[in-house]
């Protein structure tokens, strides 16, 4: 929750409000425990100049994000005071720990990853995890401390299929499987400011080559499309829209003609706010992750090879959201029937 990325703040929260919206009566708190190696590498990277895509006008706005977090995360999470070690999160003496989401359990990962999330140190009798993934984590040579905090969690789910495999092999029982939590929660939009005509995101397409993009950059003009990127930076962009807060981000989403992306949150808000999309996927771990969801929603072919052409003819490929409500609309239910039975003494 405390990192500077989108994603990661719209799932904390997400699942905050539908926890609250399940528990009425009780107090609901995200824990504010800071990993400090993981929270100093991540705020550090927003300070990095990329000469290639950047000028100083967009790295000034880049640089404000960090802040921007901080004040969203302050205004709209419910944080417990801030825990540095496990000892002072068990001195919490909350009735329930919810462990999630996305790669909390990539025990692989040298900077996030901490014992604390397989429940060692605390002795909260009713540990829930919710959507947790392992990411692209080699699952056959996996640490004791992962395997018994895996068994002594009251309740477990998956978000992806690896993270499945690992936790019902674990556990011996079937783990059930669960939507990210943004797909819980109603999310509120806040308009950015000079963005009017229809136009074309992008959110971290990772190893797009310079020349395949600048084919897209063209196919906008000639349709007369913007194009945006969603908290990030790209000198051709029409304009800077790096500096956005959690819920511009979102309306950058619900607003865009297309969206192209390789990210889990890129590819579940374009399909949350019924957008056709393409996803280029590079980086192993979202490769596992990204492919396992649009595998569950039936939506396979919004894959590309990162070719222009291909991207541009999976964009114009309309999707048919209704089989995508049908299906998310029963896998909503499912999950809130998961934690409704999970936060149940």
């Amino acid at each position: 929750h405390y990192i500077n990325n989108f994603g990661a703040f719209l799932q904390a929260y997400s699942l905050q409000e539908i926890v609250k919206k399940i528990k009425p009566n009780d107090e609901v708190y995200i824990i504010d425990d800071i990993n400090l190696k993981h929270f100093t590498i991540n705020t550090g990277g927003w300070f990095r100049f990329y000469s290639d895509k950047e000028t100083l006008a967009s790295w000034r706005e880049k640089i404000k994000l960090p802040s921007n977090f901080s004040k969203a995360r302050n205004k709209y999470m419910n944080l417990t005071k801030r825990c540095y070690r496990t000892s002072e999160v068990d001195n919490l003496k909350l009735d329930f720990i919810i462990i999630g989401s996305d790669e909390v359990w990539n025990f692989n990962e040298s900077k996030g990853n901490a014992k604390i999330k397989f429940g060692e140190g605390l002795s909260c009798e009713n540990l829930i995890s919710y959507a947790p993934s392992v990411g692209n984590t080699d699952i056959t040579n996996v640490p004791d401390y992962v395997v018994s905090g895996i068994k002594k969690f009251k309740s477990v789910s998956a978000r992806d299929d690896l993270t499945e495999t690992l936790a019902s092999n674990i556990r011996n029982e079937k783990v059930t499987r669960v939507v990210d939590p943004t797909f819980l929660s109603e999310i509120p939009t806040e308009k950015v400011d000079g963005v009017d005509k229809p136009y074309i995101l992008f959110y971290y397409c990772d190893g797009l080559k310079t020349e395949e993009k600048e084919k897209i950059f063209k196919y906008a003009k000639e349709n007369n499309l913007d194009v945006y990127g969603a908290g990030e930076n790209d000198k051709k962009y029409t304009k800077i829209t790096v500096n956005l807060t959690p819920f511009q981000w979102v309306w950058m989403f619900k607003n865009a003609k297309y969206v192209i992306t390789g990210t889990f949150h890129g590819a579940v808000f374009s399909m949350l706010n019924h957008r056709d999309f393409a996803c280029y996927l590079t980086n192993p771990s979202r490769v596992k992750k990204v492919g396992s969801l649009l595998k569950e929603f039936g939506l396979d072919n919004r894959q590309t090879n990162g070719n222009a052409n291909s991207i541009l003819k999976v964009l114009e490929n309309p999707i048919d959201y209704k089989v995508f409500d049908e299906i998310a609309n029963r896998r909503i239910n499912e999950s809130i029937e998961y934690l409704k039975k999970a936060l149940s003494l």
